[in-house]
Formats: C-alpha cells, structure tokens, sequence
C-alpha cells in the first residue's frame, strides 16, 4: 500500500534495471548542469558509452542536464560558478576527485547542491558517500540523496593564495607520490600508476618536515588532513572522519626510514595504524606546516610548504545519502 502511495504521487522512478529509486533529493531540480571530464579515466576508456549511460540514468530520474564538457585546468571552476550565475540550480559532476575539486571551488559560498558522479581513478568522495565506483549506478542513487551543507578544508600558503579542498590533503611522502606519477601511465593503467610512482620512492629518506597541530610542534616525514574515512577509494587511514564534522582527523607519521613507511602502509592494509608506534591521530581544526616538503589536495598537486590546511565551515552544499554520518 505504501508503494502504491508512493507512485500515486509521482516519487518513485525507474532504475537501469527496473529497481525503484526514492526521488528524495532530485525532484526539485529544473535546471541542472553536468561538468564532466572527458579525460578522466574511465571516461577516456568508453567516452560515449559512460556518458550515455549516465545522461540516461539521470534521465530516468527526471534530470536533463545541460552538459559542460571540460577541456583543460581550471575549466570546471569556471563552468561551476558560470552555471550559478546563469541560474543552476544543480551542478553534477563527472570525473575524478580532481575535477570534482575544481567544480566544489567554483562553488564554495553557494548554496546550490553539487553531487559527484564517479568517473576518475580512486573516486575517494564517492566510494566515501558509498555511491560506488560506476557513474550510472552513482546516479540512480542520486535519486535517495538530500542537501546537507558541510565544512571544507583550505590551504593558505604565505604570499596569500588559497585553494580548497573537500576530501583530504597530504604534506610529504603521500604528495610526493602524487607528484611523481606518470601522467601517460595514469591514463592507461590508472591506480598502478600511484604504485609505480611509490615504488620509485622506496629507498629514499623520506624528507622531513615541521607540523604545528593543537599547540604541539614535531616532525614527520608523512601528514594526512582527512574530512573522510577512505584513502585513495578502497584504504583507510582516518577511520574516525565524517564530512559532517567541522573539524580535520589529523594523521602523523614519524621518521624518515623507507622501510618504517613500508611499514605503515602494510598497517593500513589491515586497518591497524593506528597501532603502530610513533604514529599520533588528533582532531583539529587547522594544521600549520614549515619546510619544503610536497602537497596535495584532493589527489592532486598542490606544490610545496610553508602552508597551512585549515577548516571552512558550512563552506559546500553536497547532495549526500541521507544515511551518511
């Protein structure tokens, strides 16, 4: 009888396989827009194909985008707040974290909802919001999805320029990765690249840096600013986040033996460590940092310290699974 209630009143609708779908947080929107990367990786494999599906998808959940195709650096920050001025009252994104980072900084301030489609590599905010790791089904969840306004870090670096950042940023080995990877490798193999690059690093001493958290200085080879529970999609370190906090999960890692961060990692795998010697988690709302090591912001580079990550609350309105905590 409830179903039948439900349909009577035009909010259920169809999915790819004919399953229902709640139109909790889509109906409203008359004017959404589409930002969507057509080199990310899994689009760049199938660029038809997924993008057909999920225009279909979406479709299904009565959403017609406009689509904004992007063709280089920054685009999807422009496209985002264009879209605003020119009436939005939706933006989806398709792609990576990265472009997804673009759109959200386009955004900040806004009050209009922007969701995540998942087409990237490591689709950290996704697989974090548990929408999957395919666009089509990503979108047919969109339909049980509600606005829930949410703080955002920031990077400020001495000479007064900032970027944004909604899933995590990294200072030191992690960054160093990132910096490393082989843009061409990426493509064709995407998460293998991230390995290859961290094996190139093996051997090295890991470059040392100063992090101010709480009140407390010390030095360490590796800090993780995190917002969610997952690391690059399918790891996690900062079990204890919630992009409904107003606060970091702040992991430090000490030393500077390659060999120790093998270490760490291998602890990561089996979600102990936080066990291991050495290695501190604390909650915070801002992290300064002295040096010169790597940064990255939502798996993307983001030069080098002297930085700071700080929080901006109530920054973001994400269309979010009205079950996440």
């Amino acid at each position: 009888m409830a179903q039948l209630l439900a349909q009577s009143f035009g909010l259920l609708g169809k999915g790819t396989h004919g399953t229902r779908v709640i139109l909790k947080g889509i109906a409203p929107y008359q004017r959404p827009v589409l930002i969507y990367n057509p080199a990310a990786g899994k689009i760049r494999r199938n660029p038809e194909g997924i993008l057909q599906r999920t225009t279909d998808a979406l479709a299904r959940a009565s959403l017609r985008p406009r689509l904004m195709p992007t063709r280089g650096p920054g685009d999807a920050t422009l496209f985002a707040r264009s879209a605003i001025a020119e009436g939005a009252d939706l933006v989806l994104v398709l792609g990576g974290d990265g472009t997804f980072n673009e759109a959200a900084n386009g955004m900040v301030g806004s009050r209009v909802p922007i969701a995540i489609l998942p087409g990237g590599t490591a689709n950290v905010l996704a697989m974090e919001l548990g929408l999957g790791a395919r666009p089509e089904r990503a979108a047919e969840r969109l339909g049980a999805c509600v606005p829930k306004r949410i703080a955002i870090g920031r990077v400020c670096y001495p000479a007064g320029e900032a970027r944004h950042f909604v899933t995590m940023g990294g200072v030191g080995l992690d960054a160093a990765i990132v910096a490393a990877v082989n843009p061409r490798l990426k493509a064709r193999t995407g998460k293998f690249a991230y390995w290859v690059a961290g094996l190139s690093q093996f051997g090295r001493r890991v470059e040392q840096f100063e992090s101010c958290v709480n009140g407390e200085t010390g030095r360490h080879g590796f800090v993780l600013a995190s917002r969610v529970r997952n690391y690059g999609g399918d790891l996690a370190i900062a079990r204890g986040s919630s992009l409904l906090r107003n606060d970091f999960e702040v992991v430090l890692f000490p030393g500077s033996s390659p060999l120790r961060y093998a270490a760490y990692m291998l602890a990561v795998g089996i979600r102990q460590v936080q066990a291991m010697p050495g290695v501190r988690t604390v909650a915070a709302s801002g992290v300064d940092f002295r040096g010169a090591a790597h940064i990255q912001i939502d798996g993307e580079y983001a030069g080098r310290t002297p930085a700071r990550f700080e929080i901006v609350p109530a920054a973001l309105t994400l269309l979010m699974p009205e079950s996440y905590r």
